[in-house]
């Protein structure tokens, strides 16, 4: 791998971003073609694992950069989703456009990982991660409660019987891109840009989600507020005697993870155009928990790498391969085996990840003055 990544790395620049373009252009075409030889939905496959890569990004920012053990991150994927929902559902004639509801629930799921990481700022641990794990169980209750709201102040009734969340049909149809504009400017007919369940439509989609995402967590590894994240997940109380704001920069770490979450939700709920309360389980955060300790907590690449490569075992192999080749024998009951012995063989053999060298660079100590840095962002 060492060596793969040597020789890359000779590659001039324009050359390795010419590749990245005609791989990424010429992902859904070949895979089509598989599709049609396999009857595997893996274009579909693809599509959800680069969602869950955009949310490990997110739970390696917490996780990994500042070391801050979150059960519960599932709850803003479900915030993002339900966001997104109240501000598209015909039901309830908001109607937002999907280019401002997106930005919105980003404002919102950041906005939930302050309010949530505010009360857990002194917990470190096993205590922070089950104050965590309440907040991700709470979520899908409440949403799954909010069909019948009515708030009343004594003989006054505000609201009566209020439908936010449609309880557990969930939210059906949500908005998609419009691309009319567009459409009117090349001479389009109308829809004709529709992305509707295309899944190699949603497939450029959530590849732009996914360098956003991408370019956001590299800028953030090797910023001032990135340095001060290591600091306080390598000894939180030196760090804070070093000069670090430990408050601020705990509460950015949560902001920021949430953040991505919200946005990977927006365009889950959208890309499925409906969303329920059982998609944002407990199980949905171990699975990011997972992918980000087995890919290499702390690395970006890693993540990356690692994120899709599990989310396509368990999308494409557990879910579809095996079945087929054992029709009798229940293979997904055994994919938490699976990841159990995954996790006990990498934590012998590899400590550090899969992939947790990829991109990771070799940082001294950090000195007085670059904490003191790190703190001033």
């Amino acid at each position: 791998m060492s060596t793969l990544l040597s020789r890359w790395r000779s590659i001039p620049r324009w050359a390795q971003l010419a590749i990245l373009v005609a791989i990424v252009v010429f992902v859904p075409p070949v895979i089509n073609i598989l599709e049609r030889q396999t009857g595997f939905g893996l274009l579909t496959q693809i599509n959800r694992a680069l969602i869950y890569v955009c949310l490990a990004l997110g739970l390696n920012i917490v996780v990994g950069f500042a070391g801050l053990l979150d059960l519960g991150y599932a709850a803003f994927f479900a915030i993002g989703a339900y966001t997104f929902g109240i501000l598209t559902w015909p039901s309830l004639r908001l109607e937002y456009s999907f280019f401002i509801a997106i930005w919105i629930c980003v404002l919102v799921a950041a906005l939930f990982g302050m309010f949530i990481g505010a009360p857990t700022l002194r917990l470190r641990g096993d205590y922070l991660a089950i104050v965590t794990l309440a907040f991700g169980e709470i979520i899908p209750p409440l949403v799954r409660n909010l069909d019948h709201i009515t708030i009343r102040f004594g003989d006054w009734v505000l609201v009566e019987s209020f439908n936010l969340t449609n309880g557990p049909l969930g939210m059906k149809p949500l908005g998609r891109p419009n691309f009319g504009l567009i459409e009117s400017v090349a001479g389009l007919p109308p829809g004709q840009l529709d992305p509707g369940v295309n899944p190699t439509f949603w497939y450029f989609i959530i590849v732009i989600l996914v360098l956003i995402v991408l370019s956001a967590s590299r800028r953030f590894e090797d910023s001032r507020i990135g340095r001060a994240w290591r600091a306080i997940r390598e000894d939180e109380t030196a760090a804070r005697f070093m000069g670090v704001n430990t408050v601020r920069v705990k509460l950015l770490a949560f902001a920021f993870g949430a953040s991505f979450s919200g946005l990977a939700g927006a365009v889950f709920a959208s890309m499925l155009g409906a969303i329920f309360p059982e998609l944002f389980r407990f199980q949905v955060s171990i699975f990011l928990l997972i992918i980000v300790i087995l890919s290499g907590a702390g690395s970006v690449w890693g993540v990356l790498i690692g994120g899709l490569l599990i989310s396509t075992f368990d999308g494409v192999l557990l879910a579809q391969i095996m079945p087929s080749i054992f029709p009798n024998s229940d293979v997904q009951s055994l994919r938490w085996v699976f990841f159990g012995v995954g996790l006990i063989a990498v934590m012998l053999f590899r400590p550090q990840g899969l992939f947790g060298h990829l991109g990771r660079r070799r940082h001294t100590p950090l000195t007085i003055e670059e904490a003191i840095h790190g703190d001033a962002a």
